[in-house]
């Protein structure tokens, strides 16, 4: 016991080996402290799921030990799934003000009834939560307010970088502290943790204030309205625009449920400056000449039920698209995203807008560090071991590269998979055993309640249909009185296959007939016996396997 306790565990719960789902435990002897508890977006193979969220089985195992929650920044893959975990954890949650503020905005969305403890923190401020001291080290991100951790635990420091990039002229002229990750270098740093998202590419992400300038050559040269789509999230991105806005005399509304929360919360909290008279009220468009409106919009990712996804397709109540128009996506299409982001800018197209989306343009930047920055952060920091995170399989291991590069030995590199346990103490680290880790699906209210065989049956209807089969059995005898009858929905049409259904009903017919009374007492005999027959005759005559539910019923 002696030794578990002199030594360092970090366990990352998600984030490695995908985008989202950001979430790193670090425990040593009886405190935890857990940095970031964010959510993923369901691919298409889950069908019907709204969110994905990490495994918080560990978490829930040691929770008397957790002392505190700490976020980076305001991001839904870094805050998302925290009123999933706060309905566990009764703990204080340490953040910047604008991230605090998007907890609150996501907890009162919910209608949740919790009222954590939120304290908020500033750069360079110092917190203590058990045996660790943290300092929070002000970054560059594609959010306002993004923040680095250094956290002293009793056998060394460790630096986890949160999301970040340098910008040497960031719009709040608000630059990354690199004096601090310097200091914490020259004390000897034991381990750091540093954003992998963007290590296949080489140099520098380019400045936030070079969308400035694409978007001062668009308000310059566009005759009608302009639309800019980008993340509701990019607090810098929708400054320029108010900015341009006011520099050309236009008027500016705001569409899109995120986009206006999150417009709301960082005007309320004094990360935008909007000048008085600059918002037009979208009831009220008509009345201003579109040479003079400017629109905010969600929906950069082409995402179907956004608002430029619905003006696309000319089914938003407010604002159409006419020819002339001038639609800006200020964002790249999240891989996956591809041939939604297409298909808008199609649609767009067809209705006669004047669309600028490729990055080419300019109008849009990274919010993470590129190679160069990469092995910058390494450099300042000269930590002992080095774990890549926030990052698909082929980023950490590109990262892993990089640090090598730079001097880091190979075997002091650690390339995590999420629940991996890498205990480190003052003479070595090594991955030692692994947690229970995975996703839990959020569909609707139900957290975890739909699994593997939910999304199986789904992925089966969603492809070959369902048929049900009702048969009426007599109570005493057994002896079938009605039936059996096929109702059909996603498999065929029944007008035009009604041959191929009566068929069908006479196999079922006929197995069933060849049963004695007292297997025809025996409900689960009859609906395997259904199946089979049903499921062998339906793949020969057709190919395909529809979900096959029999219903048996006693009169």
């Amino acid at each position: 016991m002696g030794k578990k306790k002199n030594r360092l565990r970090v366990i990352p719960l998600g984030g490695l080996g995908e985008i989202g789902k950001n979430m790193t435990v670090i425990e040593y002897g009886n405190d935890i402290i857990i940095i970031d508890a964010g959510l993923a977006f369901p691919d298409d193979e889950l069908l019907g799921i709204d969110l994905v969220i990490p495994d918080f089985t560990y978490v829930l195992e040691n929770k008397d030990k957790v002392r505190a929650i700490f976020l980076t920044h305001g991001h839904e893959d870094h805050i998302g799934a925290l009123p999933y975990l706060l309905q566990h954890l009764d703990v204080p949650v340490y953040g910047p003000r604008l991230a605090l503020g998007l907890v609150e905005g996501k907890l009162a969305e919910l209608a949740s009834s919790l009222k954590p403890e939120l304290r908020e923190v500033t750069p360079q401020q110092r917190v203590t939560a058990g045996c660790f001291k943290l300092e929070f080290i002000r970054v560059n991100h594609s959010i306002a307010d993004a923040v680095a951790l250094a956290i002293e635990t009793p056998i060394g420091y460790i630096v986890h970088s949160g999301d970040f990039k340098f910008d040497q002229t960031p719009i709040d002229g608000e630059v990354t502290q690199f004096h601090r990750f310097a200091y914490y270098g020259d004390k000897g740093v034991l381990l750091l943790l540093s954003d992998s998202t963007n290590a296949e590419r080489p140099g520098y992400t380019l400045s936030e204030r070079e969308v400035g300038k694409s978007l001062d050559e668009t308000f310059r040269t566009a005759r009608q309205r302009i639309i800019v789509a980008t993340f509701a999230s990019n607090i810098h991105r929708v400054q320029q625009i108010l900015d341009m806005a006011e520099k050309y005399g236009r008027k500016v509304a705001v569409v899109g449920r995120s986009m206006v929360n999150v417009f709301n919360i960082a005007r309320d909290l004094g990360y935008l400056r909007v000048p008085k008279g600059l918002e037009m009220d979208l009831n009220k468009i008509d009345n201003i000449p579109p040479e003079r409106q400017v629109i905010i919009s969600t929906g950069s990712q082409g995402e179907p039920m956004s608002a430029l996804s619905r003006m696309a397709n000319n089914d938003h109540r407010k604002v159409s698209i006419v020819s002339g128009d001038t639609v800006v996506i200020s964002a790249i299409p999240i891989p996956g995203n591809e041939k939604l982001v297409a298909r808008t800018v199609n649609h767009l197209y067809e209705l006669g807008a004047n669309v600028i989306y490729e990055s080419s343009s300019g109008i849009h930047v990274s919010g993470h560090a590129s190679q160069e920055e990469l092995k910058m952060m390494l450099n300042l920091v000269r930590p002992k071991y080095f774990v890549p995170v926030h990052g698909e399989s082929r980023h950490l291991y590109k990262h892993a590269e990089l640090a090598e590069l730079v001097g880091i030995p190979r075997k002091n590199i650690f390339v995590l998979k999420n629940g991996q346990v890498l205990e480190i103490d003052k003479e070595s680290a090594k991955i030692t055993t692994k947690v229970a880790t995975g996703q839990v699906l959020v569909d609707g209210l139900g957290v975890g309640d739909v699994g593997n065989v939910v999304l199986r049956d789904r992925r089966v209807l969603s492809q070959d249909g369902i048929l049900i089969v009702v048969v009426t059995t007599d109570k005493e005898s057994g002896k079938i009185v009605a039936g059996p009858d096929i109702i059909s929905r996603g498999f065929v049409y029944v007008r035009e296959s009604e041959a191929l259904l009566e068929e069908a009903r006479e196999k079922v017919k006929k197995a069933l007939e060849s049963f004695n009374e007292e297997e025809l007492k025996e409900w689960s005999v009859l609906k395997r016996r259904t199946k089979e027959v049903l499921d062998s005759f339906l793949w020969e005559r057709t190919k395909r396997r529809p979900m096959i539910m029999p219903i048996i019923t006693e009169v």
